[in-house]
């Protein structure tokens, strides 16, 4: 009995340094796949709100609820990004408010990583 606690000891007291050096075999956290939510939020409260509205409800006349949109539910986030990065004139047939959707939402100091965490903030926003 003493001899396997022992081995088992002997064991975890070799094992440790290269437990602690790999993260003590603690997961590591999860990336965001695509951006980070709360940098997003910040971005949207720069550009976005002014049509689509502080809750992203949208604003009548002007911009699209994103927290119900279909068109941001069925798209990935790489088809957001390049919607986003070109945006949709009024005279796109596409277009139902009849208000431009500028590329960047009308910011071009918005960055593609800044984009990136905007559609990862609206993908919190959607059920």
């Amino acid at each position: 009995m003493k001899n396997r606690i022992f081995l088992a000891l002997a064991v975890l007291a070799l094992a440790a340094p290269a437990l602690a050096a790999c993260g003590g075999g603690a997961p590591a956290p999860t990336p965001t796949p695509f951006g980070e939510p709360a940098a997003g939020k910040a971005a949207y409260a720069t550009t976005c709100v002014a049509c689509h509205g502080a809750d992203a409800k949208g604003v009548q006349g002007l911009g699209k609820d994103l927290t119900t949109s279909e068109f941001v539910r069925t798209k990935t986030n790489e088809e957001l990004l390049a919607f986003v990065l070109t945006g949709r004139p009024s005279s796109d047939p596409l277009n139902t408010t009849g208000i431009d959707m500028p590329p960047k939402g009308g910011n071009p100091a918005l960055t593609e990583t800044d984009l990136k965490n905007i559609i990862a903030y609206l993908r919190t926003l959607q059920p």
